[in-house]
């Protein structure tokens, strides 16, 4: 295979985001993000040097002051000696579909520290709060040799559940008198969750909140991974770093715990989920274009727009003819 002068691109910014060029990064994390040419060289070069941060994602609905946690939870990091990745996911941008930066504003005090590195990514129309090209950033960040990695999710309330299929520790924040109890119920925030924090727990309710959710988890939490790790109930005031430290212990812990049971088989239960997901968009990307090619679907829509078939019955039989056409290529 000859490798063209794109690959040869990606490849060379894939050696230099390992070396630690904080740079090569950023120019990695947009190239990946915009799903650009030299993409697929640049994340098939730096997947053999990941595996090795600690990723840790931080979710929950709006308002409950993530990225101020996040920011703390970044400080108390670095007093230990290593370094830090944040990936931000914001809101996109409804003129540009860029990021808000929201995020940025709020961490500035990270700005003159090598140590971490922050990146904003806009949501775009990623669902369950995070952009489609999430995991191969973390990724990036892995194989520059970050030790820590965090992701913080998009506020959107109930369907910020891909945050599982990212992240090795996910905590889930909540605040006090905003319901939250309830939402966490409706959004299944409570069968993922394993660190709980009740941050501004300095407001009042701050521990009826905590006896509320004390309460849920015994409701629910009977899989695998609840045998040998009960989520911890945190209380924290990110403006002033309370708690912050107890969050960061539990974290490790656990980290501890998911290395013990070799991650819980949640390493290939994520890997095999997200082979499927690539084979299905690429198939549905490949069908497509073969079907906007050869107008073979036209017929198959008009039989729908006249009532004579419905969609479900117009998709398998345009499958089914696709694949019928393909076995007789062969």
């Amino acid at each position: 295979m000859i490798e063209t002068s794109v690959d040869a691109y990606g490849v060379e910014l894939a050696k230099r985001v390992i070396s630690g060029d904080a740079r090569a990064l950023a120019r990695a994390i947009t190239v990946i993000e915009n799903d650009l040419a030299a993409a697929a060289a640049l994340v098939a070069t730096l997947y053999p040097r990941t595996g090795r941060a600690q990723i840790v994602g931080v979710t929950g609905p709006p308002g409950s002051g993530k990225s101020t946690l996040v920011d703390c939870l970044a400080a108390v990091i670095r007093k230990t000696g290593m370094t830090v990745g944040i990936v931000a996911v914001d809101p996109s941008s409804p003129f540009t579909g860029g990021a808000v930066l929201g995020d940025r504003v709020r961490m500035q005090r990270h700005s003159g520290d090598a140590g971490v590195f922050i990146r904003s990514m806009a949501s775009r129309k990623g669902s369950g709060g995070l952009a489609p090209a999430t995991r191969d950033v973390v990724r990036a960040l892995d194989a520059a040799g970050r030790d820590v990695v965090i992701v913080e999710t998009v506020g959107v309330g109930q369907i910020e559940l891909q945050i599982v299929k990212v992240a090795d520790t996910i905590v889930v924040v909540t605040v006090p008198g905003l319901g939250d109890g309830v939402q966490t119920i409706k959004a299944g925030l409570l069968e993922i969750a394993d660190v709980f924090v009740v941050n501004m727990a300095d407001r009042p309710g701050a521990h009826q909140t905590v006896s509320d959710l004390k309460s849920m988890l015994t409701l629910g939490g009977s899989e695998e991974r609840r045998r040998r790790w009960k989520p911890p109930i945190l209380e924290t005031v990110g403006t002033t770093g309370q708690g912050v430290e107890e969050l960061w212990q539990a974290c490790e812990q656990h980290h501890v715990v998911l290395e013990a049971d070799q991650r819980m088989g949640r390493s290939r239960d994520h890997l095999r989920d997200e082979v499927v997901e690539a084979v299905q968009r690429h198939v549905g990307e490949f069908v497509s274009a073969e079907l906007s090619r050869d107008g073979s679907m036209e017929p198959v829509l008009a039989a729908v727009l006249a009532r004579e078939l419905d969609p479900r019955a117009a998709a398998h039989k345009i499958v089914e003819q696709h694949l019928k056409r393909e076995s007789n290529s062969v």
